[in-house]
């Protein structure tokens, strides 16, 4: 049997099995509380590990592994700058918001955003932060089928243009289906089958090298001195402004719709902290050994690679036996479509609870919102295909610009800090606006302006305009 045939067949088992998830999730959606964040019902293994699935996106799996080769081993810095976002993310961000959004029943983020304020305050609020989310994730979503289209590429000599649309097609289908259940449960799948061949594959490639010790040997031998210093060919301020700036990646982590959702998702305090355990976990694994697989390929294969993003199926071509490639290549495919079905779904829910307001129980807002869904799942594709873009670039945008948009009310609302509604939305735009300016810009050491200084300037507007004759809130 050819490669190319026990590939297919991997893949249809992999699918039929995602898009039956999909019609017995779609038993159990029957309101938009349900469809967006699963009746607040969600256990700590399917909360942890979905959300580290859709956290990690082609991202982890294509462009880590192809900084590793590119950069040598000051990648370090992003590996610490990940797990340390996500950290304060599930030990101090996940108890506030998970009680918070019991209480209020908040549905959405921008729920949490336009808490307080006057009616058309909080309106203005709803809007603005809906088109963030819109416009943030149709070009993440774009990102997402890039991935695929490079995978299918590689495996069956496909246009990038028809891998665009058959994965585009499968996501939306059991996104349809069954909402947030649906996305949860294939999420959660996805994680599983990403976090097997981040043991695998990173482990088939230490031994062609050698061991631990043949590994560092041979690293010295193939890099240069720049690869094999912690902070690449930067010294001095220049040394810290690249660590400032790629440490600043975690920032973004608290302003992610799709992540912070299933914090709300889940059904109680004890759920949170088992998960919070097995989430880490996963992250440690996963981002570690995508290093550690880098680094083996630049050893194991001589000189640059046109395209470093390509490095993983390189890998699994050379060390892998065809079928365990096969599904390998099936969780390329699930670190791309766990991101990007969370992120389609919550851009549904910015338009179909945000922006159009409180729904009535039932089905016919159900259908609107999967219009909604069809309609940006279309946008995203066409974007993959006219507007190409590197998978590190586009991502490392959105993430910073959401963070920089969000986070900064996040996290003082979760801390009690009384905001005063007026300058929410100014806070917003200058985050999401100094994001976009710097990116335009000629990039900065560890692109520092664009992930730290947006930030922090939106963080200081709330912070210094803060209500302080009122007591904090007690989250």
């Amino acid at each position: 049997m050819s490669k190319e045939i026990t590939v297919l067949i991997v893949l249809v088992i992999y699918k039929i099995t995602l898009i039956s998830i999909g019609f017995w999730a779609q038993k159990r959606t029957h309101s938009n509380a349900d469809f967006f964040i699963g009746g607040r019902t969600l256990g700590p293994f399917v909360a942890s590990i979905s959300y580290a699935a859709s956290s990690a996106s082609a991202w982890t799996i294509l462009s880590l592994s192809a900084a590793a080769f590119t950069m040598g081993i000051s990648v370090i810095w992003i590996f610490l700058g990940l797990m340390w976002g996500h950290g304060v993310s599930w030990f101090w961000l996940a108890p506030r918001l998970q009680k918070i959004s019991a209480e209020k029943k908040l549905v959405t983020v921008t729920d949490l955003l336009a808490l307080e304020g006057t009616d058309k305050t909080r309106r203005n609020i709803r809007f603005f932060a809906a088109t963030v989310v819109i416009f943030c994730f149709v070009l993440y979503v774009a990102t997402q089928f890039m991935g695929a289209g490079k995978a299918f590429a590689t495996t069956f000599d496909m246009s990038i243009s028809s891998s665009i649309i058959i994965g585009g097609g499968i996501v939306l289908i059991y996104t349809l289906l069954g909402g947030f259940w649906a996305v949860s449960l294939t999420d959660t799948l996805q994680g599983m089958l990403m976090l097997l061949a981040a043991i695998i594959l990173p482990a088939m490639a230490m031994a062609e090298v050698g061991g631990l010790s043949a590994f560092w040997q041979g690293l010295k031998n193939v890099s240069t001195a720049d690869q094999m210093s912690l902070t690449g060919a930067n010294a001095g301020l220049m040394a810290g402004g690249f660590i400032m700036g790629t440490l600043a990646m975690g920032l973004g982590t608290f302003g992610q719709p799709h992540l912070l959702t299933r914090f709300m998702s889940i059904r109680d305090a004890a759920s949170v902290k088992t998960a919070q355990k097995m989430a880490m976990f996963w992250f440690l694994i996963v981002f570690g050994n995508m290093i550690v697989l880098g680094l083996c390929g630049k050893i194991l294969i001589s000189g640059p690679l046109a395209d470093p993003e390509r490095l993983f199926f390189i890998m699994t071509d050379n060390l892998m036996p065809t079928v365990l490639g096969a599904i390998f290549l099936a969780a390329v495919l699930s670190a791309i479509m766990s991101t990007a079905d969370s992120q389609l779904l919550v851009s549904a829910s910015a338009i179909a609870h945000d922006i159009m307001g409180e729904p009535d129980e039932g089905e016919s807002r159900l259908w609107v919102t999967r219009l909604v869904i069809s309609l940006l799942c279309g946008t995203s594709v066409l974007v993959a295909i006219f507007l190409p873009s590197d998978i590190f670039s586009r991502v490392l945008f959105a993430w910073g610009a959401l963070g920089a948009a969000f986070g900064p009310v996040v996290i003082l609302r979760l801390a009690g800090v009384r905001l005063d509604p007026k300058f929410i939305l100014p806070a917003m735009v200058t985050g999401l606006g100094l994001t976009i300016f710097f990116y335009l810009r000629p990039n900065s050491v560890g692109d520092i302006l664009e992930r730290l200084v947006p930030f922090l300037i939106s963080f200081i507007l709330l912070f210094a305009t803060r209500n302080t004759n009122q007591k904090k809130d007690n989250l």
